[in-house]
């Protein structure tokens, strides 16, 4: 899985190979398919500990206002299970990794050990200029958001979690100006919360393709959210009127039926393909067939799909907000100013252009690609930067500890 189970999975799996010692507290509905996974292919170094709340309470969990009353209290429960266990066992330090916002507390920082919080999102927000194109669903969604983040500043736990960390991870810009708000007292930014591993690599079928013949596709990925941006999309490749130009969106969602009416306005509905949901090994080769990713999202904070496309050698276009900015460079794709929603359009427009007729840059970008995300977000390069985080952290607070004795 992608997204924060992707991210959560892969961060701890690969600390364990790196010879890291984890503990991991999750959910009791992950249980099973960890289990079967670990049961063919056995980790060492790797523990799960399944805490969740009582049968009854777990309807909390659906919607974005009842996860957070269960995020709540499943952080309470989760405080005592650790700090059970760090009486048995002695831990050097507690790591929050998922969920990742931080407008959202950890408990865990009140263990009476080095507390590392992140990577962290949620700072990021969709102009104001770009919500009107937005369903009134869309707008009341947004405002939820803000509302959400007004009210966890304001948290004395939230303030309490970024005051006791001793670093805290973030993803953006945005999110480091929110944390040290806050008060947390060291701030590291990375460039984004997801990576990659070899076995996704392997499912990139990287041959020549790279649009070199007709028709030239360009494809979007993700749930068909309204912040996504996609009707973007929909719109720069209408106003490109790419004669032998296709574009395929994977993906399902709430925006899937205002997408295809949106489509069929634009006259672009027999160039359109809508491919609903498809699992990861079977829409990543599909990527690596396509001239460019267009990621036009507008609060993302560390998108998998963007490392993904440049792992398969295919240009990225996205916009100059939140995560895809850090991911992406002028080497490996577009990244396009969002002063208005119409300026984005003409832009992601002449970008799309740009690609179909210059194979050229195609191929350079492509180029780019694979070899940025080997120097930057494999899982195991990841790993490997935070178990020297981990190393110095404890070398710190030994070292403080003696001072003070």
């Amino acid at each position: 899985m992608g997204s924060e189970p992707g991210v959560g999975w892969n961060m701890v799996r690969e600390l364990a190979q790196y010879g890291q010692e984890v503990w991991v507290i999750t959910r009791l509905d992950n249980q099973p398919s960890i289990e079967t996974e670990l049961a063919s292919k056995p980790i060492t170094g790797l523990h799960f500990v399944y805490h969740d709340l009582p049968v009854w309470a777990r309807w909390w969990n659906r919607g974005q206002i009842a996860l957070y009353f269960h995020y709540y209290l499943w952080q309470i429960g989760a405080y005592f299970t650790a700090s059970k266990f760090h009486h048995n066992i002695g831990f050097d330090l507690v790591h929050h990794i998922t969920y990742g916002r931080y407008c959202f507390p950890s408990l865990l920082s009140l263990l009476p050990i080095p507390f590392i919080w992140g990577p962290l999102g949620g700072g990021e927000a969709a102009p104001t200029s770009f919500r009107r194109d937005f369903h009134w669903s869309g707008r009341f969604y947004e405002t939820l958001r803000d509302l959400s983040r007004w009210i966890g500043e304001r948290d004395p736990f939230v303030r309490l979690t970024a005051k006791k960390s001793a670093v805290a991870i973030v993803c953006t810009s945005e999110t480091a100006a929110c944390v040290k708000s806050l008060g947390a007292k060291k701030i590291e930014t990375i460039l984004g919360q997801t990576g990659v591993n070899q076995e996704d690599i392997a499912q990139f079928k990287q041959s020549d393709i790279l649009c070199s013949e007709a028709p030239i596709r360009f494809i979007s990925m993700g749930r068909l959210l309204h912040w996504k941006g996609f009707h973007l999309g929909l719109r720069a490749f209408a106003l490109a009127n790419l004669e032998h130009g296709e574009y395929w969106i994977i993906g399902n969602g709430p925006e899937r039926k205002r997408l295809e009416a949106l489509a069929d306005k634009l006259e672009i509905a027999d160039k359109v393909r809508f491919l609903g949901s498809l699992a990861r090994e079977e829409a990543l080769p599909i990527l690596a067939e396509c001239c460019a990713l267009v990621h036009p999202s507008l609060h993302d904070f560390s998108p998998t799909v963007c490392i993904e496309a440049m792992a398969a050698g295919v240009p990225v276009i996205c916009l100059n907000l939140g995560g895809p900015a850090f991911q992406i460079t002028e080497e490996t794709g577009f990244i396009i100013s969002h002063d208005t929603p119409e300026k984005a359009v003409q832009d992601i427009a002449q970008a799309m252009t740009c690609l179909a007729q210059n194979s050229e840059l195609r191929i350079k970008m492509g180029q780019a690609g694979p070899k940025r995300v080997s120097e930057l977000f494999m899982w195991d390069i990841k790993a490997k930067s935070l178990a020297h985080l981990y190393e110095k952290i404890v070398h710190d607070t030994e070292h403080s500890s003696k001072a003070l004795a």
